[in-house]
């Protein structure tokens, strides 16, 4: 009886079917039902495999696989007909198992790790939801809380009043600034271009960002045109070098017209004295960006907010979430000093079908023209929900937390033979060389440099392939290779006796044998 009832049903959705070009119009592309199920099924793996395992030291941080390898096993190809939902499951275990799962406690690798859980969970919603953050029309939560955001950002920068917008990613944020800086040095530059405009410079420290220089090459001012200002051993900008080279810049017959200092750079974490900076800056009428990405947290934090003294001071400023905060990625803000419509000025194109003027509500909320984007995610929305479920006092905390436990890393290093400071961190980088025992008693010189550099992509590479650690390394201003740990997780540090432990055991293991690779190497 029920299968007549069904095959009835099936005939008359054919008699009833309207064809346009041979496709049925009226009838469902998607069965829901199934669709529903998919998604249940694949949120109990995503909670299984990868959220309550956020915090278990005994899964591996990366199951290491060779690129040709991993193709294979991930079974890339797209087809002519779907695959199965019970195969798309497999897939989707696939992907968690050979990816980094960057929220374990072992995982130092960036300048992020962990996860947080209401911001995990604003991601959810607003992926579920698909907006896009231009018109209030289309999305009025996402906008205001965005317009919430950024003036809460506002205020702990230091300025009475402001504007800003979400970006994705630091280095668009830093473009952002260094396009605004230049719009405001030559408005006319919106409309006609580079031509007949005199040769722009702009300065920035040796140890700056690498965006700075993509942002000169892709705005059309030119690497040539970046002046790397020096820094001293800590990695901080000299002013008196920044002074001289906007002396040099000025007797070349250039124009200058940015200064870009950083609030804690990327390998040391150093920052630049922000007030003798704005000094110059003040003196020769330049603006002044600070590129506080990674040190912008620490705005947050009573304790540590005079890292970032003077930076009031500034046009404008990228602030990063994401990093510190553990806002998820990406969560990146341009904030600007400026609140006279600066940033729609320099940006707007004024596009009729989506910013009309004759709307029935207020239009100023309709913020998507002061963006070069036209859709935009609305990544504000995972930092308010933290920030609401935390409040400030526990954002203070975890920054206060990271940097108090950035310090104790530092004493345990100081404690163990073989390990050797690069130098006392002031935030929560720790740069450190590991001496292996046949280089402990060797002069100091080429060749003992030469073979300390081979050391740590030999650890980091056995660390990988075991996954046990991920630990990033570099050579930095003629330093040969060092690790840089940087320790943010709020998943480290459940026993943080038997965690630090382990950071040495495992270095010391990942050693094995090292000895007799760097005679190979050597001969």
């Amino acid at each position: 009886m029920e299968a007549n009832t069904c095959k009835q049903d099936v005939l008359q959705k054919k008699k009833n079917a309207i064809l346009v070009d041979g496709v049925i119009l009226n009838g469902p592309i998607t069965d829901s039902k199934a669709g529903e199920k998919f998604v249940e099924e694949a949120c109990k793996i995503i909670m299984e495999e990868i959220i309550q395992k956020a915090d278990d030291v005994t899964e591996k941080v990366c199951e290491w696989r060779a690129p040709e390898t991993l193709k294979k096993i991930l079974d890339l190809e797209m087809r002519d007909t779907g695959e199965s939902h019970q195969k798309l499951l497999q897939l989707c275990q696939d992907v968690i198992q050979y990816s980094v799962k960057t929220n374990h406690p072992r995982f130092f690798n960036q300048l992020y790790a962990g996860i947080d859980y209401y911001s995990l969970v604003a991601r959810f919603i607003t992926e579920a939801l698909n907006p896009s953050v231009y018109t209030y029309e289309v999305s009025p939560v996402f906008l205001l809380v965005e317009e919430a955001v950024i003036k809460k950002m506002i205020e702990f920068i230091g300025w009475e009043d402001g504007d800003g917008i979400f970006n994705p990613g630091g280095s668009v944020s830093n473009m952002y600034a260094m396009n605004l800086a230049r719009y405001k040095f030559c408005p006319e530059i919106k409309e006609k271009g580079l031509s007949g405009l005199p040769r722009l410079v702009l300065f920035a420290s040796e140890e700056c960002h690498y965006s700075m220089k993509k942002a000169a090459s892709f705005l059309g001012i030119g690497t040539e045109n970046v002046y790397f200002v020096k820094t001293d051993e800590r990695g901080k900008m000299i002013p008196e070098e920044l002074e001289k080279q906007v002396q040099r810049a000025r007797k070349e017959g250039s124009a200058p017209f940015l200064v870009c200092a950083t609030a804690g750079t990327t390998v040391l974490g150093a920052f630049d004295p922000l007030d003798k900076i704005a000094d110059i800056c003040e003196k020769h009428d330049l603006w002044l960006h600070v590129d506080a990405s990674w040190g912008g947290s620490a705005l947050i934090s009573r304790k540590h907010r005079k890292l970032l003294h003077g930076i009031q001071r500034a046009d404008s400023v990228a602030w990063n979430p994401h990093k510190m905060l553990l806002a998820g990625i990406q969560c990146c803000a341009l904030l600007v000093k400026d609140n006279s419509g600066l940033l729609k000025k320099c940006y707007s194109a004024k596009a009729a079908y989506l910013f009309q003027q004759d709307k029935f509500y207020d239009v100023s909320y309709d913020t998507g023209d002061k963006s070069i984007q036209c859709s935009r995610r609305p990544d504000a929305f995972k930092f308010w929900l933290m920030w609401k479920a935390l409040g400030t006092t526990g954002l203070e905390e975890r920054v206060n937390r990271a940097l108090a436990l950035a310090r104790y890393l530092v004493e345990e290093i100081k404690k163990r033979e073989g390990f050797q400071l690069l130098l006392e961190p002031e935030y929560a980088n720790v740069c450190f060389w590991y001496v292996p025992p046949s280089l402990r008693k060797m002069e100091d010189g080429p060749e003992f440099w030469q073979k300390l550099h081979q050391v740590a992509p030999v650890v980091k590479e056995r660390m990988m392939k075991k996954g046990s650690m991920m630990l990033g390394y570099q050579p930095n201003q003629g330093k040969v290779n060092f690790f840089r740990q940087v320790v943010i997780s709020p998943q480290f540090g459940m026993s943080l006796r038997v965690e630090t432990w382990l950071i040495f055991t495992l270095t010391r293991l990942e050693i094995v044998n090292l000895n007799e690779e760097l005679l190979k190497a050597s001969n």
